[in-house]
């Protein structure tokens, strides 16, 4: 049932996202503690700086925390969305530069484990929203939960973020395994994270080029070596991110070369990935999408 509603989700889509030029990219890593949500921040208050229209998804459902680093307060999250309790618009924050939040719960369950009806029930919430946007930037959670792949297989970027250590690189590549596999997306981008020198980070693609090489139909490319800088932490301690707090550090340098990148990566000549829910409104600036889309 659940593979079936995804799929004519992603059928109906597919054929709508050369409507508009909003680009979004999926940021995730399949291991916890690799520093996804401190990149999606860096990269989406790096755009804003630069003028762009930035949207963040807080896409960990049942930890999520992309306005606690932001020191911003949210009243009601995904979770009242879903409830009825409110619309979509009503749940979104303005960080930084004019970045749009939509946050989500932190410690329930059961936002991290949506039933086929919820799923519809945010493909209504987004086929709402009013907004014009350059950049829609997903942050998920950690693993390879049918959620996070949904997020993954939603955006035209997948930014896979690795540390230089074993379990880092096994679950980066067991999440590229599964979204190469089984739903052929072959593209991905990667972001070597708190690297003590290009080199390592260098190295440290190499490792895991080696193993999609010999195994995996995919394309790796190196989008980024994030220097391992202590003024990240102490970023994260203001409830700030480093390119805001200290902007001329090395790992701001970094972030803000990555986030310049990001904004050239072209949009697909076709539709790329398979689309998902989430994106619908961005996708279609039509009333009658979401009847269209359930007719599929």
């Amino acid at each position: 049932m659940t593979e079936n509603i995804m799929y004519d989700q992603a059928s109906g889509l597919r054929r709508m996202t050369q409507l508009t030029s909003t680009k979004v990219i999926t940021i995730t890593g399949g291991k916890g503690g690799v520093g996804k949500t401190n990149v999606t921040l860096n990269m989406a208050i790096s755009m804003a700086r630069q003028g762009k229209r930035v949207m963040v998804l807080d896409a960990d459902l049942g930890l999520a925390n992309v306005d606690v680093m932001l020191g911003l307060r949210a009243g009601r999250n995904l979770s009242h969305v879903l409830a009825g309790v409110c619309e979509l618009e009503d749940i979104i924050i303005e960080g930084p530069y004019g970045v749009k939040i939509i946050p989500s719960a932190s410690g329930t369950q059961n936002m991290a484990e949506l039933t086929p009806t919820q799923h519809i029930g945010l493909i209504r919430a987004f086929s709402n929203l009013q907004y014009d946007l350059d950049f829609f930037l997903v942050d998920t959670a950690a693993g390879i939960s049918d959620m996070v792949l949904s997020f993954a297989r939603a955006a035209q970027d997948v930014v896979i973020v690795v540390c230089d250590e074993p379990t880092s690189i096994t679950d980066a590549y067991a999440l590229m395994k599964i979204l190469s596999r089984e739903y052929d997306i072959q593209r991905f981008k990667i972001v070597a994270n708190m690297v003590r020198s290009y080199r390592e980070g260098r190295d440290l693609f190499i490792k895991l080029t080696r193993v999609t090489e010999r195994f995996l139909d995919a394309n790796l490319e190196l989008a980024a070596c994030i220097p391992l800088d202590d003024n990240v932490r102490q970023a994260v301690k203001r409830q700030k991110v480093v390119v805001e707090a200290f902007p001329h550090s090395p790992a701001a340098l970094a972030m803000n070369s990555l986030a310049s990148k990001a904004m050239t990566w072209p949009l697909p000549h076709h539709p790329g990935g398979h689309l998902e829910f989430f994106v619908e409104r961005l996708l279609v600036h039509k009333p009658r999408a979401m009847e269209a889309l359930i007719r599929e």
